[in-house]
């Protein structure tokens, strides 16, 4: 398990675009089982919508690909930044509301050329409510 002081030594990201709160499986370069805790709070409710609070689809989509960034290793501080290059056949299945938890899990299946692909899934209470495939360039950053 990762904590969320090691998840923000591996991810770029900060408050409040961070979507992943916890890490329960981690195989560096293979697969990522992590958490996201949706609460009434997430600054996107205040307008999505403010009567029927949904999740956003691309908030869900953003979620997924942290995790899969987590996926595919790498890290700011070690000199490499997986940056996402594509989204494919991304279907939504429920709609996630405030008090759900998403369980994200990202898996490598092909690594070429400094190019990854990951498949996603996220899941509430064991159902789908989302799936498709990321896309990641692998970015150096030499200063």
């Amino acid at each position: 398990m990762l904590s969320i002081d090691q998840i923000q030594g591996l991810l770029p990201h900060r408050y409040p675009f961070l979507l992943v709160d916890r890490v329960l499986e981690r195989e560096e370069g293979q697969r990522v089982v992590a958490i996201k805790n949706v609460t009434i709070n997430e600054p996107f409710f205040q307008g999505h919508y403010p009567q029927t609070p949904v999740m956003p689809g691309v908030m869900i989509v953003e979620a997924m690909a942290q995790v899969g960034g987590l996926a595919v290793g790498g890290a700011p501080d070690q000199g490499t930044l997986p940056l996402l290059a594509a989204i494919e056949k991304i279907r939504f299945r429920e709609m996630v509301k405030p008090g759900d938890q998403l369980v994200i899990t990202a898996t490598v299946v092909a690594i070429r050329a400094g190019i990854v692909k990951i498949e996603a899934e996220a899941r509430v209470d064991g159902k789908v409510v989302a799936e498709g495939n990321l896309t990641f360039a692998l970015l150096s950053r030499k200063d």
